[in-house]
């Protein structure tokens, strides 16, 4: 794929004397331009050219890319429902199989999946040692401190 560089496009805004009128005329009045598209994470130069990049993109710090990084690893996953007398409302023991923006799914061990929404969450537990990366490394395992 070729990157083209940014061409100004102009559009006329208002009518000579600075205002609209209830009209927008082109030809009369001011110019707009319109911002360069940009694919994210990619600097311009002042001319608005892009420069292209082959820095690694990492995955932002939240609990469903947290997840996905962990896919197949038993967990236990705490969580709380309105109008519960009790702020551990429910616990589910499971395999991760998928996360989302706002769910998870877990399989348990009778086979039976489970759909968890995220809005619930109040924390996960791991058994073994879970992959992890923060934005801007390469990625680790987290191992318990001893």
């Amino acid at each position: 794929m070729t990157m083209q560089p940014f061409q100004p496009v102009s559009y006329q805004i208002g009518n000579e004397r600075g205002g609209f009128g209830g009209q927008m005329n082109p030809g009369m009045g001011g110019s707009y331009m319109m911002p360069p598209q940009v694919p994210a994470g990619n600097p311009m130069t002042p001319q608005g050219n892009v420069i292209p990049t082959n820095a690694p993109v990492y995955e932002q710090s939240y609990v469903e890319n947290i997840l996905r990084l962990n896919r197949g690893k038993i967990g236990t996953f705490y969580m709380t429902y309105e109008n519960n007398k009790e702020w551990n409302a429910k616990i589910f023991k499971g395999t991760v199989e998928a996360a989302g923006r706002d769910h998870i799914i877990i399989s348990e061990a009778t086979g039976k999946r489970v759909i968890l929404l995220t809005i619930y969450l109040d924390y996960i537990t791991f058994d073994e040692p879970i992959n992890y990366q923060y934005p801007g490394t390469q990625g680790s395992q987290v191992q318990p401190r001893r």
